[in-house]
């Protein structure tokens, strides 16, 4: 806002600037229409000169003063309202900090008023509950009056009791006695109950053992009739192998004596074979498929001398048979 009065206080003194040599023309036209420039002498024209300069320059400076105090007034005015701006940012500043402290007062005023419905609340929902305590224990205080009232004879026969027995000082006493007494019964009890339920559990164990050993024992005696097949099918079987055993040893006993009886005979035809031919040999007496051998080439011999009948060929089948020992 300063700016533009500002701006504006400038244009209108331009334009008194500009409009100024106009108003010196028109006034010297005024003064040389009023009286003839030529007719002047050149000393007044430089005084009419001179004094339209002055004149400019009191119009000038007047304009000038009057532009100065215009500015100092705008400058006055521009305080003024930097003052004022100054007083109303601090006026604004103070209500802003006015309404935050009125905000805060009134939050913490709220937040009391709701503290104090909660606490109001919470003494109201206490007074409620004391109210149903008293109201309960009221009610105990009755069922014990009623229960006092009722048990009022069994106090009676017990304080009867205690001066008919003179044995305890007073009846909390005498109740001590008989509650160990309970206890010890109680407790008697349990340990008998404990036994009972001991002995059940060792009944059960030992019908449980019975049937195990029984079925162990069955499949015992099972096993055992088992075996004992097993046993006698063995024996069976030994029976039987032994038989063939003596069997083979029968049959292997014939085979030897036939073996020997074939080996004699062999040896005794081959004894006889070479004598006959006489051919030496040197054939052990235990090596009987040599002597088969030789015995088989003598009887080739033999059948190719039938065959040709002839004593030359009787010889050569000789040499051929020495040959080939």
């Amino acid at each position: 806002m300063d700016s533009e009065l500002e701006e504006r206080l400038r244009e209108a003194f331009r334009d008194k600037l500009r409009l100024l040599p106009a108003e010196l023309h028109a006034a010297r036209g005024r003064t040389v229409a009023a009286r003839d420039p030529a007719t002047l002498p050149p000393s007044t024209r430089v005084l009419l000169k001179r004094r339209e300069v002055a004149e400019a320059e009191r119009e000038l400076q007047d304009q000038r003063q009057e532009f100065q105090q215009r500015m100092q007034r705008l400058a006055q005015r521009r305080q003024q309202l930097a003052r004022r701006r100054e007083q109303h940012r601090d006026a604004v500043l103070r209500f802003d900090s006015f309404l935050k402290a009125v905000a805060a007062r009134r939050e913490r005023a709220l937040r009391r008023a709701g503290e104090e419905r909660a606490r109001a609340a919470a003494e109201r929902a206490e007074a409620a509950r004391l109210q149903r305590d008293l109201e309960r224990l009221l009610r105990r205080r009755e069922r014990l009056a009623r229960r006092l009232r009722s048990l009022r004879p069994f106090g009676d026969y017990l304080q009867d009791v205690l001066a008919t027995m003179g044995q305890f000082q007073d009846v909390p006493t005498m109740l001590v006695h008989f509650g160990v007494l309970a206890g010890v019964r109680a407790a008697l009890a349990r340990e008998a109950e404990a036994g009972q339920e001991q002995l059940a559990q060792d009944r059960a164990r030992l019908q449980r053992y019975r049937q195990e050993t029984s079925t162990q024992l069955l499949g015992t005696r099972n096993e055992l009739a088992r075996l004992h097949a097993r046993l006698e099918a063995a024996r069976q079987d030994v029976l039987q192998w032994e038989s063939c055993w003596t069997r083979i040893q029968s049959t292997a006993i014939q085979k030897t004596l036939l073996l020997g009886q074939i080996k004699l005979a062999v040896l005794n035809l081959f004894q006889q074979t070479t004598a006959q031919l006489r051919i030496p040999t040197d054939r052990a007496q235990e090596d009987t498929k040599a002597q088969l051998d030789m015995l088989l080439l003598c009887m080739q011999a033999l059948a190719d001398i039938c065959a040709t009948g002839t004593h030359q060929q009787h010889h050569r089948s000789a040499r051929l048979l020495q040959g080939q020992e």
